[in-house]
């Protein structure tokens, strides 16, 4: 079995790619235009989640195994290797996942996934970073002592074939329905901490009052609270985001941020005559109307860049001290986001992206299980 401690090879991209589509480049201007080299790994830092050194980007894996909203298939599998093995090639070792995540009998098919990948990787590549899984576990309702938790976990870590998770994240609160249930949970992190499973704690959805709570209680029993992730993006910029942003920053905890393109709405590729199809297509028809002040302006800083619209987008959040990850189902899409490394938007930009953004009338929905 792989320790999650196991070193892997990066080798140092070299390659140069072009955007194939207007999913990566809505512009004309960049369908010809040939991208800098994705990431130089020398002169790039890593930044520190808790005990744990990793890349400025994540990928996130909710799509890998989920047929409803994401229209997976086990097709697709091949190309999901490659693209994992690409962003392990460029030095993004952050990957974030959950027990919860595939549909059906395809729930944890996002974790064997990574678990086959990683296993794949060993003895093909060289080197000395690590691969950091991060992995949720769902506060199912079903789940309701400590040991219970332990177990989930057990369960991730032989899903994804290794010895020891890097970071064990409680799915969401249930501090709004059964507070209950909730201590459990946090005795279930701490427990799961203690025996070496995981080797940080975080949590998911967290609000800001609630983050406070937990960060509190874990002190207490001598655990870090290294990671908050919620959904964080120039659609998702409210009171209560920042107010977590501000709190991780106090606290020494590294905000994560998921869906950071808006679920697809600040790639570019999306028009209100030109939806996605599945649920999604109802959110969009709402939201998109009202997006054509800031879409504008990230295709203006885009061209001036000389980057893409995705880029720019998940540019924003890294230079507000977030780690995005961004989903990813193919090599085009990977490369897209390995784009928005190497490089950081100016303070006139940042104000002129979020000005843009308050002037969207509608903003993107938080997740139901975010609490305050």
């Amino acid at each position: 079995m792989l320790m999650a401690s196991s070193a892997l090879t990066l080798s140092t991209p070299t390659a140069y790619f072009t955007p194939q589509s207007e999913a990566s480049a809505p512009s004309s201007l960049f369908k010809s235009l040939k991208l800098p080299p994705l990431w130089p790994w020398q002169s790039q830092k890593k930044v520190k989640m808790g005990p744990l050194s990793v890349s400025p980007m994540g990928f996130g894996t909710w799509a890998w195994g989920n047929q409803l909203l994401w229209g997976y298939r086990e097709s697709m599998d091949s190309d999901l290797q490659r693209v994992f093995n690409l962003a392990v090639e460029n030095g993004v070792n952050l990957f974030d996942t959950a027990d919860s995540y595939g549909t059906g009998r395809l729930n944890g098919q996002s974790e064997k996934l990574l678990g086959k990948f990683i296993k794949d990787l060993q003895g093909k590549e060289k080197g000395q970073d690590e691969i950091v899984i991060a992995t949720k576990f769902a506060a199912y309702p079903w789940r309701l002592t400590p040991g219970q938790f332990v177990d989930a976990c057990k369960a991730s870590m032989e899903r994804l074939q290794i010895e020891q998770i890097g970071i064990g994240q409680l799915h969401w609160s249930t501090a709004n329905y059964a507070p209950l249930q909730e201590l459990a949970l946090w005795d279930g992190l701490v427990a799961m901490y203690e025996k070496g499973l995981v080797r940080a704690v975080g949590v998911s959805n967290y609000g800001p009052k609630q983050l406070v709570k937990i960060h509190e209680y874990l002190t207490a029993r001598g655990v870090p609270l290294s990671s908050a992730q919620v959904q964080f993006s120039l659609l998702s910029m409210g009171e209560d985001q920042f107010e977590i942003k501000e709190i991780c920053d106090s606290l020494g905890i590294r905000l994560i941020a998921y869906s950071p393109l808006g679920l697809g709405m600040l790639t570019g590729k999306y028009t209100p005559s030109r939806l996605p199809q599945g649920p999604r297509s109802f959110l969009f028809r709402q939201i998109l109307p009202g997006l054509k002040p800031l879409l504008s302006s990230l295709e203006e800083i885009a061209q001036r860049r000389r980057k893409t619209i995705p880029q720019v987008a998940i540019n924003w959040c890294i230079c507000k001290g977030a780690i995005p990850i961004p989903g990813v189902k193919t090599v085009q899409q990977a490369e897209e986001n390995l784009g928005a490394l190497g490089w950081r938007l100016n303070a006139s930009e940042l104000l002129q992206l979020e000005n843009a953004a308050e002037e969207s009338p509608k903003k993107m929905i938080q997740n139901i299980f975010q609490t305050r």
